[in-house]
């Protein structure tokens, strides 16, 4: 049996490479041949999954709050790969979320052109910000622009930019009275942009990130979790695949609405069996369920282990 191990990471326990090894270990047996895909959504882990065995490079930037960081970056080739959360993630915080910038972000994407890429490649979930993106678009001109270079933004939402603060603004720690404000100052920088952004699916995503730099650079959105799939050549692995393991912290009613898993179900079409080994399962899963062959619950290294022991 052909198994193709492609799961997400199982945040705050295991990375989607680390799941991947575990869930194959428990896997191989005699006549079997195992592929490992880490996979991402374009959010967090998408550095990892898309740089390979390509080494990261640090550079000095700036967290959402300004202070002094080192964050990394990877180059395939010409492409540069940059995770905006490296520099401008929540998890800097807490912090105000009025204040909190991409202009870190912006400095990455600014080293990685000074290194010569020819494409980035920006991973824009898990941001402690509602900037619009004028702190990245800020450090990216002030370092020279994009001097050509081809932006594209891989994001997990289609959020337009003038609802980016009522959607995810209090998941950053806002109020509701920042909220109003955010969404003020939004609509007010839209107004000003070279393109406005609102309105548009996925400009809203890392709170305006991506629709600022698609007014000011003309930066291609595209789902995330797609994009990836395609970079990784999923398409070429399942046409030789008799099963696909997917995997993610916890299968719930979001897992339909722009997440690697559900990315991998639409590639797949039901032309090979799909099991999720999944952390937890939510109660509002429903007939999504029905999607799987099987789904597995494990936690833990020994669970994963044990779950891909039963794929045999």
């Amino acid at each position: 049996m052909r198994v193709l191990v492609a799961p997400d990471s199982f945040k705050g326990t295991f990375t989607a490479a680390e799941a991947a090894e575990l869930i194959a270990a428990g896997a191989r047996a005699p006549g079997a041949t195992i592929t490992l895909l880490p996979l991402a959504d374009g959010g967090e882990g998408t550095l990892a999954v898309l740089a390979g065995s390509a080494p990261l490079i640090d550079a000095r930037t700036v967290d959402p709050w300004n202070r002094p960081i080192t964050a990394s970056f990877a180059m395939v080739g010409e492409t540069a790969v940059v995770e905006l959360a490296r520099a401008s993630g929540l998890h800097f915080g807490p912090g105000d979320p009025v204040t909190a910038s991409t202009y870190g972000t912006g400095l990455l994407i600014a080293e990685a052109l000074d290194r010569g890429a020819r494409k980035v490649l920006i991973a824009a979930g898990g941001s402690a910000t509602t900037d619009g993106g004028v702190g990245a678009v800020r450090a990216i001109t002030e370092r020279g622009g994009t001097r050509g270079t081809r932006l594209t933004v891989l994001t997990d939402v289609t959020t337009p930019f003038e609802h980016a603060a009522v959607v995810f603004g209090p998941q950053k720690g806002a109020t509701p009275a920042q909220v109003g404000e955010l969404t003020a100052r939004l609509n007010e920088l839209a107004s000003s942009f070279p393109k406005d952004p609102r309105g548009l699916a996925r400009t809203g995503a890392a709170g305006g990130f991506s629709g600022g730099l698609w007014a000011h650079f003309d930066a291609e959105l595209v789902d995330g979790a797609g994009r990836v799939l395609d970079v990784l050549g999923f398409d070429e692995l399942l046409a030789c695949t008799d099963l696909v393991v997917v995997g993610e912290g916890r299968l719930d009613a979001q897992t339909g609405q722009g997440k690697i898993i559900d990315a991998v179900l639409r590639r797949v079409a039901k032309r090979v069996p799909v099991v999720a080994v999944v952390g937890s399962v939510s109660d509002d899963l429903g007939g999504y369920a029905a999607k799987f062959a099987e789904i597995i619950v494990a936690s833990t290294a020994q669970e994963l282990r044990a779950a891909g022991a039963r794929l045999g």
